[in-house]
């Protein structure tokens, strides 16, 4: 089992956010995540080209680029072009999924896809199998510092057992809520990946809390 984590840079300090960079860049982090958002599909706004690009130039790690926007295809092209290795969409705003993961799988990326809180894992009965990584969203998307939803373990389990029936190698990653107080049981319960935000951006040793989360 994959014990993997990714920081995310929406809960860093903007005014300082090279230091940050460079402190993952030193850590024990696994990737960069980074929360694009439109204040259209949620409401907040994120990260543009410019700052992703930015990024990009500094980071030593792969950047886990979460797309929370409409009409995610305008920009997959874009988006792989500043620097995203792993682009994830939401099933939610995707009227072609399958399309949308071919395309960013042409493009050279690896291929996620979101599901909220709501949204029943059986819906990717069809698609699990071609995709790099399931992105599980352990609260409502577009804010940091929420609590985590308990539900997200039971999705964790039938995220598993779909991905072992459908002989698929996909990786199940958690964004929202992560910290010290869940981070094993969410390793115990299958997922590969945590995404944590707060918890290592708010901590006094940031680079120990990275490690301690791992461990």
């Amino acid at each position: 089992m994959n014990r993997m984590i990714a920081p995310s840079l929406l809960s860093a300090n903007f005014g300082q956010l090279a230091d940050d960079i460079e402190m993952l860049n030193g850590s024990e982090a696994d990737w960069f995540h980074i929360d694009i958002m439109d204040g259209v599909f949620v409401p907040n706004i994120s990260f543009g080209f410019p700052v992703l690009k930015s990024i990009d130039e500094l980071a030593r790690k792969p950047l886990d680029v979460h797309l929370m926007i409409v009409e995610p295809d305008r920009y997959l092209q874009r988006f792989r072009d500043n620097g995203a290795d792993i682009i994830s969409v939401h099933y939610e705003a995707c009227t072609h999924l399958h399309r949308t993961v071919s395309v960013i799988k042409k493009l050279g990326a690896k291929a996620g896809v979101v599901l909220n809180p709501h949204t029943n894992v059986n819906v990717l009965d069809d698609i699990v199998a071609e995709i790099d990584l399931v992105l599980i969203m352990s609260v409502n998307p577009g804010y940091g510092g929420q609590s985590f939803i308990q539900n997200t373990f039971s999705k964790i389990t039938k995220a598993k057992d779909l991905i072992i029936q459908k002989k698929s190698s996909a990786l199940i990653e958690v964004d929202g809520g992560v910290g010290l107080s869940n981070a094993s049981n969410l390793f115990e319960a299958g997922a590969d990946v945590l995404v944590a935000g707060n918890s290592v951006f708010s901590s006094k040793y940031p680079i120990t809390t990275i490690s301690d989360l791992k461990a």
